[in-house]
């Protein structure tokens, strides 16, 4: 699978999951949640605890707005592509008033954009920023730090809520330094798990806001989620073998050590690049400095509808792609690079869609050639 999310799940990782399963109410269980919360911290960039939720990154955003936010109150929030536009719809069913400001889903968020939308807000009516860090339908990464700085430039109160779902587990996510309030992620991307965890790392300001905020809460409550950190027991039954899963993974990258791990993902998304561009691809984040390291978006031509591509890929060499979502739909090709993936792995991948693509719409040869000298001139950590 090169989907960007879900990604391949590591043979231990499957075992441990395949485990029978244990008392939830036990100590054995227990001890596992305690030493994962505790381990969580590092990847999401914190000191504080982490909750983890049966759920998927939907329920995760739920989480963030239900746990701070009262009806009718008015959340800013940053689109770059389709999981951004996601969130605001999220978000207005839930009764909120949603201000939204665009990007083209080519770039990413604009700190200069947020900072005159803050500006303009004279009654202090913004309460949260909404902002996807890594946007998975365009293969953009936004710079949460330079959106921070924004904020504090403005001066402005509102809480900063970041999805940090297909990033986590693949880039650096800081939490703690970028005064993120809620940073949301999930099982099935960088942490090479089945979906069914949501994951959040909440802020001292956030658990305040909590204590006077008036949507309904009941499942999605990071109360109780949060004290699991000290008490090892969750108020309902947890997805008690993907927990289990979970104590693998972390192992796996801790044995990898973080550094190391980032500097996979960013040299397999090089090679991804490389390949991309001397096909002569046009990628669909404009901006080099904001293409991502865990997920790379090309577009098609007009008349080479993506469905088509995709399964002629995966009939004739048993590898899955992703599609275009969204106005993007039928229009790109994304490249999973992220989890639990190496350099053999890309270049397999990437020699499918050289011997592919020829079918469809004409490219340069020597994309992988391209993509292996990429990877031949990176430093392996």
């Amino acid at each position: 699978m090169q989907l960007p999310g879900p990604t391949n799940i590591p043979d231990a990782v499957l075992r441990a999951i395949a485990e029978p399963t244990i008392d939830h109410r036990g100590e054995q269980f227990a001890s596992i949640l305690r030493s994962v919360l505790r381990d969580l911290r590092p990847l999401f960039g914190t000191v504080l605890p982490v909750a983890v939720f049966p759920g998927s990154g939907t329920g995760g955003w739920e989480a963030a707005l239900v746990n701070t936010l009262s009806p009718g109150d008015r959340v800013l929030l940053l689109e770059t592509g389709f999981f951004a536009a996601g969130w605001a719809e999220h978000a207005r069913r839930l009764g909120l008033e949603v201000e939204v400001v665009e990007t083209g889903w080519r770039g990413p968020a604009d700190p200069g954009a947020l900072r005159a939308a803050l500006v303009a807000d004279t009654g202090a009516e913004i309460k949260a920023v909404l902002v996807v860090h890594n946007e998975t339908s365009t293969g953009t990464t936004s710079d949460i730090g330079a959106l921070r700085a924004a904020i504090d430039e403005v001066g402005h109160e509102a809480l900063l809520l970041v999805d940090a779902v297909s990033s986590l587990g693949s880039m650096p996510v800081r939490h703690d330094e970028w005064r993120a309030d809620v940073t949301i992620t999930a099982s099935q991307k960088g942490l090479m798990l089945p979906p069914g965890l949501a994951l959040l790392a909440v802020s001292d300001r956030a658990r305040a806001a909590g204590e006077s905020a008036c949507l309904p809460r009941a499942y999605w409550d990071w109360v109780p989620m949060l004290d699991a950190a000290e008490t090892g027991s969750t108020p309902y039954t947890p997805a008690t073998n993907l927990i289990v899963g979970l104590r693998t993974a972390l192992d796996r990258l801790a044995g990898e050590g973080l550094p190391a791990v980032f500097a996979r993902h960013r040299r397999l998304a090089d090679a991804v690049r490389a390949a991309a561009m001397h096909w002569e691809l046009e990628l669909v984040c404009a901006d080099p400095a904001a293409m991502s390291d865990s997920v790379t978006a090309f577009l098609l031509p007009p008349d080479v509808p993506d469905p088509g591509v995709r399964r002629a890929l995966l009939e004739r060499f048993g590898v899955t792609f992703g599609g275009g979502l969204g106005r993007l739909a039928g229009r790109c090709l994304r490249v999973g690079h992220l989890g639990d993936i190496d350099e053999m792995m890309i270049v397999g991948a990437l020699t499918a869609l050289e011997l592919g693509l020829p079918e469809f719409m004409p490219i340069r040869p020597g994309g992988v050639d391209a993509a292996i000298a990429a990877l031949g001139g990176a430093k392996c950590c």
